[in-house]
């Protein structure tokens, strides 16, 4: 009997996470069979308190569950108790009775389950200045005696700022900037650390320094700071258990000392200053002698908005050396990395003390070749050390990141820039899930370029950009993106964590906004951007298929729904109120923000949209009324669309791109007239060059509508266009990110402005859903990709693609290649426990052979029939090599 094996456990999306705060943990996992068209019929998960599954330690037995379903399944068992390590593994059975063995055990390990669990204080340096300006970071420490053989110890720790937690000198672990970015008076996130191994018998010492974060520092256009609150603050909590069963709990008190030191100031927007002759050298080890360090105070803080760490931490992904050295027309020493990037600079000098290395960080150079900032507005983007001498020293930042390519050095010798100088990439610690290449070198960078861009602004939250002095949760951004994000990196935990921030930040009446974490000066209530919180969680349903997303966030969407209905000059209607419109479209005036589309159409297609997706939200979540309610309203909103903004022969009354775009991808059309507007929107792009004159809002749907509506090959055009404007121009231009505005650089090499230019801007790197979608043909029929479509649009364009997306079933794959005897060869993977239809385009059957044999012979096959554009198979889990020998297109 052929193989199977259960492998990839996971819990709420993650592996083996630590300190959880959910008592109701989703369990996945994923099947491996050599058997084509596996289907679960059963399985049989177990948790229990140790990894040997004793019979006494078994907590929970699901017992042999018929089912088909490997993902998201609720754990049921008793009451999880919190700090406690609970493993778990599952069994399955498939249609034909075979039985796989038990997997290899995972586990899950809960953080406190009840804030009356806390025993910390809250503690502050004293004399921390709260008056704004720049400050210098804060040491705090304390001493533990450790009187027994350690059987596993844990701490609890989270700040108001960032923090960084050291157990005996060693960092606790490799995470970065905790407690992340959240809505900190409402959801403050706490980590928790297995410091089992740092810790010894005897004399120890915690550690722990503060900076301004989020929290405290600089945040957004205007140059505010404290926005959540004007003193830095920790809380930290160490659990020891012994061998003997006793136990010993230190907490953050006023027993604890503090101290500045030689990080003299830390802002995530202008960089550091350290000076390393005010080194406190072994402050964080026992015996360190702190009779001059202040005694911390205690500080009052709520508890009650703690929420153990939900998604991945950001690390430190990549590291990388130096692409080459340039010497400026101004005579500046510059480091080119070689790609645009998200991170800092690790950097080993040997100097004189008191020498001062300055490091600052830019994304491109000007058309003369010289080093350029101005597009950072007021971010410095700084990094400045001075040595303390003799030895040679090493060092990084600990609470600031750049948006950079380009590091322009004063105070190294030259000699020593290539060796000793090393790039660090960070990101929030997404597992990348989707690739895709093809026979068009331009277009591969193009993906690559949309990948970096979602690595250098996925950190903590979605943000706009990394660079400038913005670096904000922009929701519609956010929104245009997700579904390209889905594909690139599991995103799931990443954006549900997010989304509950946006729920947190909503007002009373349902405004959401335009940025989450919420900065009170940035606005609220636009369209297509407040959008983002149906949008997001229906995209994250449909993406991973767990339902619960959609219960967490329905009041969310309902009050957004909700909002817009009490909006207009009637319920239908959306035509009052500020709207960025179609930000950055090209049919406007030059330079200007805005495009020609109505931003009273924008709005009520976005309503229409956002109302449709929240009825859809209502029923699967089994809200029965609530779902007839807002299909009605839906239903009602076209109507009121086409009276408004068509005219009585069918027409789009406002003939822009965008609007021909909104008004076909959300379906506000009569069917009748939906070819003919289609047809228009070719002819545009035609009539424009084959160009797209489309920004934020309308740019991400473009080639899906035009795929949609059979002008595949006019897509590939677009997509393909090395002309400004087009996703290829800035690829021509030597970009390694996506830019923020088609012309970022113009062709004189001038830039669009220094006001607001970033050069790593993923919203246009939406197109990534279409190559996906289309180019590679990777489609969803059911959640979570249960069901899949299989349909990869060939064309005459491009002659090979390879393109592989793993789901939360497990990898797919889609490699189809052009022959030079004019066959056409597809070597499709689909994971166990699922099905695909498989579109080849193929003049009939008989045409087709997979594995040399002929379709009505292949093992794996449930049907097959004859579609317009080919043929159509269902087939289940396998890999699958297709031979067409004549095709269709």
């Amino acid at each position: 009997m052929a193989k199977l094996d259960v492998l990839n456990l996971k819990v709420n999306y993650r592996r083996n996470p630590m300190g959880i705060d959910d008592p109701r943990p989703r369990l996945s996992w994923e099947i491996s069979s050599e058997a084509r068209a596996f289907t679960q019929a059963a399985f049989c998960v177990q948790v229990a308190s140790s990894p040997g599954f004793a019979l006494e330690d078994i907590i929970w037995d699901s017992g042999k569950e018929e089912s088909n379903c490997n993902v998201h399944i609720e754990y049921m068992g008793p009451g999880l108790t919190s700090r406690k390590r609970y493993y778990f593994r599952v069994k399955v059975w498939g249609s034909q009775g075979q039985a796989s063995d038990w997997s290899e055990p995972a586990y899950w390990e809960t953080a406190f389950l009840s804030v009356g669990e806390w025993q910390a204080k809250w503690i502050t340096a004293p004399l921390q200045n709260d008056e704004g300006g720049d400050e210098p970071c804060h040491y705090f420490r304390k001493p533990v005696s450790v009187t027994g053989k350690i059987a596993s110890a844990r701490i609890y720790a989270t700040s108001l700022g960032v923090y960084q937690l050291y157990v005996n000198g060693i960092p606790a672990d490799n995470t970065l900037f905790n407690p992340g970015w959240t809505s900190y008076n409402k959801r403050l996130q706490y980590q928790t650390y297995d410091v089992t191994s740092l810790l010894a018998e005897g004399d120890n010492a915690l550690g722990c320094m503060t900076g301004n974060g989020w929290y405290k520092g600089y945040l957004g256009w205007q140059g505010e700071k404290e926005l959540f609150g004007g003193k830095r603050a920790v809380l930290i909590q160490l659990h020891i258990s012994y061998s003997d069963g006793s136990e010993q709990i230190i907490v953050s008190d006023e027993s604890w000392r503090t101290s500045t030191g030689p990080l003299l100031m830390s802002e995530l927007y202008h960089g550091e200053i350290y000076d390393a002759r005010l080194e406190l050298d072994g402050w964080f080890f026992s015996g360190y002698e702190d009779g001059h360090w202040e005694q911390a105070a205690s500080f009052h803080a709520p508890l009650s908005t703690l929420v153990a760490q939900e998604n991945e931490p950001t690390r430190i992904i990549q590291t990388f050396k130096p692409a080459r050295i340039v010497h400026t027309p101004k005579g500046e020493l510059v480091l080119d990395m070689g790609q645009n990037m998200v991170g800092w600079v690790r950097f080993t000098v040997q100097a004189e003390a008191g020498t001062v290395v300055s490091l600052e960080h830019a994304e491109v150079l000007d058309r003369e070749g010289n080093f350029y900032t101005g597009n950072l507005r007021s971010a410095k983007q700084t990094v400045t050390y001075i040595c303390k001498g003799d030895e040679p020293e090493t060092y990084e930042p600990t609470f600031s990141f750049q948006g950079f390519r380009y590091v322009k050095v004063t105070g190294v010798p030259e000699e020593q820039l290539m060796e000793q100088f090393m790039a660090c990439v960070l990101h929030t610690d997404l597992e990348q899930t989707g690739s895709f290449s093809c026979s068009d070198e331009l277009l591969t960078q193009l993906q690559q370029n949309i990948l970096w861009g979602q690595k250098g602004n996925f950190l903590e939250v979605p943000t706009d950009c990394p660079q400038r002095d913005e670096r904000l949760g922009w929701t519609g951004d956010a929104q245009v993106f997700i579904r390209t994000a889905a594909y690139n990196m599991n995103v799931a935990p990443f954006f549900e964590k997010w989304l509950k921030d946006l729920a947190a930040d909503q007002q009373e009446d349902g405004k959401v906004p335009h940025v989450i974490p919420d900065v009170p000066t940035a606005g609220y209530g636009s369209s297509a951007w407040g959008d983002a919180a149906v949008i997001c969680p229906w995209v994250l349903y449909q993406c991973y298929g767990d339902v619960r997303v959609l219960e967490t966030q329905y009041p969310s969407m309902k009050a957004w729904v909700e909002f817009i209905k009490a909006q207009g000059e009637n319920e239908y209607l959306w035509n009052t109120g500020f709207h960025f419109g179609d930000w950055l479209g090209l049919d406007s005036k030059e330079n200007s923000y805005t495009g020609a589309t109505p931003k009273d159409l924008i709005a009520t297609a976005f309503y229409a949209y956002s109302t449709e997706l929240l009825a859809k939200t209502a029923e699967v979540i089994g809200k029965n009324e609530d779902a007839i309610t807002y299909d009605t309203l839906h239903k009602q909103i076209i109507q009121a669309f086409r009276k408004e903004f068509v005219t009585p022969s069918g027409r789009v009354a406002s003939p822009t791109q965008t609007a021909y775009v909104l008004a076909l991808m959300f379906d506000l059309l009569e069917e009748a007239d939906r070819s003919r507007t289609a047809n228009m929107l070719a002819e545009h792009i035609e009539e424009n060059g084959i160009h797209l004159t489309t920004g934020f809002v309308g740019t991400p749907y473009l080639c899906l509508v035009l795929s949609r509506f059979g002008y595949t090959d006019l897509a590939y055009k677009l997509v393909l266009q090395k002309e400004y404007p087009s996703w290829l121009f800035s690829v021509l231009q030597g970009a390694t990110t996506i830019w923020e505005h088609w012309d970022g650089i113009k062709q004189d090499g001038s830039f669009w402005s220094d006001d607001m230019n970033s050069f790593n801007h993923y919203a246009y790197g939406a197109i990534g859903d279409w190559l996906y979608r289309t180019a590679a043909g990777i489609e969803l029929l059911e959640p979570g990709y249960k069901k899949i479509r299989i349909q990869p649009q060939i064309g005459e364009h491009l002659t090979w693609v390879d393109a592989s997306f793993h789901s939360v079933y497990g990898m797919i794959g889609v490699n189809w290649k052009k022959e030079k005897d004019g066959a056409l060869s597809m070597h499709i993977v689909i994971p166990a426990n699922t099905t695909a239809e498989i579109i080849l385009p193929a003049i009939n059957y008989r045409s087709v052979k997979e594995n040399g044999v002929p379709l009505d012979q292949m093992t794996g096959l449930l049907g097959i029939e004859q579609s317009p554009v080919g043929q159509k198979l269902l087939v289940g889990s396998g890999t699958y090599s297709f031979t067409l020998e004549g095709r269709n297109g």
